[in-house]
């Protein structure tokens, strides 16, 4: 691949993770098959176009883009990308496969703090990985395995609450006390995270780090060769080029004269001494290193010149020389950030003024540029021999081989220390003098060590402060985290027991929430959930339409709703209610579900099948729309169908338990009551704290003649829900049936007042003080069934005539 295809590789890149961050797949995936075009060889480019492949929905190309890299297990982002597809399509062991060949890629990895506003990752850790393995194996019908991955993915990550829901909803038995704690996996992860932001705010702090100059020139020459080539960080002019190279510690914020103009490069250790002219740079354009303004220089006086210093080769280098190396460094005005790394250190009366431009006047006041053979022939300094001789061949390279050379340079050295005014001086010196532009000003007094500027190691923080900072980040970061997780394992205890289907617990647990999260829509929604399984609808009607003001647009849960609505017969609020969720939301099995509940409570169930059958067709997994069309199904006798689609809703949720009753419901009316015996216990094992199920078991009991296991469960049933009225009128019956009259009377009693307006409470009634021997009694409660319903005279005058008769059977079926 060419250095352009490189280059053009890597934008693409850029550019698609832009799109992808900002929402944008249309032209991610564009840009996705542009990189595969250039690059189809590197699994990146597949895992690029698959991912973005499957944003769009395109799960069939999101599959065929990623099996390649994938299905070996070599690229994590294709074998992830490749599981996200084969759920989608229903290939679930492919899936799993592809993670289990990829799992040394993901194992024991964790994101944890390094998704932020500023930085995000687009290939999963362990705690994702394990999330889509449980799914997969949910998926299968591995409920074990599933159950296995889900509890290492919140090991992981308590804070992945689809894993914690998932555990809930497949029945697992969860230890509330151990759940959504800090794990060793967490704690390692938050140490980490916070290590990491406080070595970048470490960095922040620090200067940038020391550059050549020639590095500048290099920076220059790339942007000038491609100006504002870079789509991510457009510049405006050849200046700011500098400034963006100073964002990645590449130069110092400095503006250079233009892309062709000078290079923003450290005058040479002659050229630092040298007289400025005035057609230097201009006035804004007299920048510091770290970007502040030099000080404004006087007009009317002359600079001072500077006092002269030197350093050694090691200094240069970063290296101390020894503490004569350390008192010879003058102090220097500019801030700790400055970056070259082999500039000289300059005194404190070195001005703006000094720097503006790079030449020197002659005798006769004229400029004159510095040549490169004068700094070439300049003479070694006598720390560059000795460090030399220290470092060895490699920075002995730097000094002249020749004996001539080091002959010369001693000379020089002897005739710089003996100089003295301007006998001693060169050329340039004496013009200096002569012009009258420098005066010599003595050396400052105040001049010590200490004045001079921070070096970048003297800046860093200490270890001992770097360790209590990262011990105070933190402790802070967990004290934040374990208040989270307390909230979390509030929510977890309660959407755990209405799992379970412990709905009173579950209620209470709801409302004692605070109340930020009380008021919450989901909270509310589950709230309506637990009053609704507890036959409470009048509440979860409350919740529902409390919900709906919170947040008008919601379409999850509205099924619920709706069947809410049907239950307290209000065909008007259900209809408002269908017509909204079908302009919400036209295609989400909801808005189905809730239109056929709506017409099924006018009665028209072939219109009603219809809507549930469309909602099975939207959603194919939608449990709750099978299990809603069987039983309009079973309202029309249509046996077979039925159980077809109560089976379908098994299928897609093992613990929906409607499901289960319809089956039993449909057996128990085509009169076979062993299978429907099954299947309403399979339905009790699941929601063992529904009366209408234990109830339903009873009359099972009493059909395979076994009342006093119908007892049992009519009793149970009253202990779930006291106000039962079917539960406590079958007691009454198989009381009556057992000869227990007195108890009988008890229930039929407290019956009376919980059903006033009902004929067979008070027909019962009359039969059962027909055994105690209370005939006056008998005939008045007769007469009060008669009043009720006219229509099953026939059977109560019956019951009146044979008052005499001790010998009838007291059991009736109706």
């Amino acid at each position: 691949m060419s250095h352009n295809s490189t280059l053009a590789v890597t934008q693409l890149k850029q550019l698609i993770y832009y799109h992808l961050d900002n929402e944008s797949p249309d032209n991610a995936n564009f840009l996705a098959e542009r990189l595969f075009s250039i690059d189809p060889r590197n699994p990146d480019s597949s895992h690029l176009l698959a991912l973005t492949s499957y944003r769009l929905r395109r799960f069939k190309t999101a599959y065929d883009c990623s099996q390649k890299s994938g299905a070996n297990g070599r690229h994590l982002g294709c074998a992830y990308v490749l599981a996200l597809a084969c759920q989608e399509l229903g290939k679930h062991n492919e899936g799993i496969a592809a993670l289990e060949k990829a799992r040394s890629l993901w194992q024991g990895r964790s994101h944890w703090g390094k998704h932020t506003e500023s930085s995000t990752r687009h290939t999963p850790d362990a705690a994702a990985v394990n999330t889509l393995l449980g799914k997969l194996w949910r998926g299968h019908g591995d409920s074990r395995r599933a159950g296995d991955c889900y509890i290492e993915a919140h090991k992981s990550n308590p804070f992945t609450w689809e894993v914690f829901q998932g555990l809930c909803d497949m029945g697992a038995e969860i230890d509330l006390a151990g759940s959504f704690r800090m794990t060793t996996e967490l704690a390692s992860s938050i140490t980490s995270a916070s290590a990491s932001i406080l070595n970048q705010e470490s960095i922040k702090d620090e200067p940038p780090p020391n550059m050549p100059a020639s590095s500048t020139n290099n920076i220059n020459s790339i942007h000038a060769l491609t100006p504002t080539n870079d789509p991510f960080n457009p510049v405006k002019n050849g200046g700011d080029l500098v400034a963006q190279a100073q964002s990645n510690f590449l130069l110092p914020r400095i503006k250079s004269k233009g892309i062709f103009g000078n290079n923003v490069s450290k005058p040479t250790s002659q050229q630092s001494w040298e007289t400025p002219t005035a057609n230097g740079m201009s006035g804004d354009e007299d920048i510091e290193m770290g970007g502040v303004p030099q000080e404004a220089v006087s007009a009317d006086e002359p600079p001072a010149a500077p006092t002269r210093r030197s350093r050694t080769a090691l200094q240069r280098l970063g290296l101390d020389a020894g503490k004569d190396s350390q008192k010879s460094r003058a102090a220097t005005v500019r801030n700790q950030s400055k970056p070259s790394s082999e500039s000289v250190d300059t005194d404190d009366a070195t001005t703006a003024a000094q720097r503006r431009s790079q030449h020197k006047r002659t005798i006769s006041g004229h400029s004159a540029q510095i040549t490169d053979a004068e700094t070439i022939t300049s003479a070694p300094r006598r720390s560059n021999r000795l460090f030399s001789q220290i470092t060895g061949s490699k920075t002995a390279s730097r000094v002249p081989a020749d004996s001539n050379s080091l002959t010369a340079a001693k000379r020089d050295e002897v005739k710089k220390a003996k100089a003295t005014g301007t006998k001693g001086r060169g050329p340039a010196q004496v013009g200096r003098v002569v012009s009258g532009n420098r005066k010599v000003m003595p050396p400052n007094p105040t001049e010590t060590k200490d004045t001079r500027a921070p070096s970048r190691n003297a800046a860093a923080v200490p270890a001992p402060l770097q360790k209590q900072a990262l011990g105070s980040t933190v402790a802070v970061e967990m004290a934040s985290t374990e208040s989270l997780l307390a909230t979390f394992r509030s929510l977890g205890a309660a959407y755990y027991l209405l799992s379970r289907y412990q709905v009173s617990s579950a209620v209470d647990a709801f409302k004692a929430l605070p109340s930020a999260h009380r008021e919450s829509p989901w909270v509310l929604a589950q709230l309506g959930k637990a009053y609704y399984e507890a036959s409470e609808y009048s509440s979860a009607e409350l919740c529902f339409a409390k919900l709906l003001k919170l947040q008008p647009t919601r379409i999850e849960d509205m099924e619920v709703y709706s069947t809410v609505l049907w239950q307290l017969k209000k065909p008007v609020q259900l209809a408002f209610l269908a017509h909204n969720l079908r302009d919400l939301a036209f295609n989400s099995p909801q808005t189905w579900c809730a239109v056929g509940n709506a017409f099924s409570l006018s009665r028209e169930h072939e219109q009603a099948i219809a809507c549930f059958k469309r909602a099975t067709q939207v959603d194919p997994e939608f449990s709750y729309a099978w299990t809603l069309m069987g039983h309009e199904l079973l309202t029309n006798e249509e046996f077979d169908a039925a159980l077809a689609s109560f089976r379908k809703g098994v299928g897609s949720e093992r613990r929906g338990f409607g499901a289960w009753y319809g089956l039993g419901k449909c057996y128990e009316r085509m009169g076979k009551w062993d299978e429907a015996q099954r299947h309403y216990r399979i339905a009790f094992g699941i929601n063992p704290s529904n009366p209408v199920l234990a109830v339903c078991i009873g009359v099972i009991m009493e059909k395979l003649h076994h009342p006093k296991a119908a007892l049992t469960q009519y009793s149970h049933a009253l202990n779930l829900a006291p106000n039962s009225a079917l539960a406590r009128f079958k007691k009454a019956r198989v009381l009556m049936s057992l000869k227990l009259y007195a108890d009988a009377l008890v229930e039929l009693e407290v019956l009376k007042n919980l059903a006033p307006e009902e004929a067979n409470v008070f027909f019962l009634l009359g039969k059962c003080f027909k055994g105690l021997g209370r005939r006056a009694d008998s005939v008045r409660t007769f007469t009060t069934a008669l009043n009720l319903d006219a229509k099953a005279s026939q059977y109560i005058k019956e019951a009146m005539e044979a008052l005499d008769d001790s010998d009838e059977d007291d059991m009736d079926d109706d």
